[in-house]
């Protein structure tokens, strides 16, 4: 699977400037609608709608929903990369550990927000019966075992490669799990900041301790 701007940057044209806008002004649609509309509500012309533009113009970006979808969550995850990526450069004397501690806070972060929370919930929801999103969610999670276990490699010379890769799919799934506890650290900021405490010590446990 390919950037959903890929194809957009590669374009000599000096029309791509404005064509990268108008593919995030879709995505960026599109996502609000997954959130509140879910996958059912999600339609190609309710996107233009939402954008102001024709159907046409949507299809030029995005020839089918699932297109859409896939651009969706990949864009989602390209965001994800930035800001693990983000979170090392504003660190670079900090201990490994402790990028690693701050790139899992960001994570929970961005779970518990209200929108990302949905649309995570909906793709989960529906990669249980629809084959096509089971595979963008098996994207998803590889890109993110794979961010965690760079993050963790090493940081004990005890622990080999493929027990830290192992420890990288325990890692996600209890990040990911907690969606279904449907944290609100707005509403019920306590609690959200002792199950993230809780999730730190858990953590830092997998990441150290043969």
């Amino acid at each position: 699977m390919s950037s959903p701007l890929t194809s957009l940057n590669n374009k000599p044209s000096a029309t791509t400037e404005k064509g990268l806008g108008r593919a995030l002004d879709i995505l960026h649609a599109a996502r609000l609608l997954l959130a509140s509309d879910g996958y059912a509500g999600l339609s190609m012309r309710r996107v233009a709608a939402a954008v102001g533009i024709s159907l046409s113009n949507v299809q030029h970006y995005y020839q089918s929903k699932d297109a859409l979808l896939e651009a969706l969550l990949l864009y989602t995850m390209d965001l994800f990369q930035k800001k693990v990526d983000g979170i090392s450069a504003a660190m670079p004397s900090a201990a490994r550990i402790d990028r690693f501690l701050s790139t899992c806070d960001m994570f929970l972060d961005e779970l518990t927000d209200p929108v990302t929370h949905a649309i995570f919930f909906e793709i989960w929801a529906l990669a249980s019966r629809n084959a096509f999103a089971s595979q963008l969610m098996d994207t998803m999670l590889t890109r993110e075992r794979k961010a965690i276990f760079k993050l963790i490699r090493g940081l004990n010379p005890a622990i080999g490669d493929h027990e830290y890769m192992q420890r990288a799919v325990l890692m996600v799934a209890q990040m990911e799990g907690l969606m279904l506890f449907r944290l609100n650290k707005a509403e019920r900021h306590a609690e959200f900041m002792s199950v993230r405490a809780a999730l730190r010590k858990a953590l830092t446990a997998l990441a150290t301790v043969p």
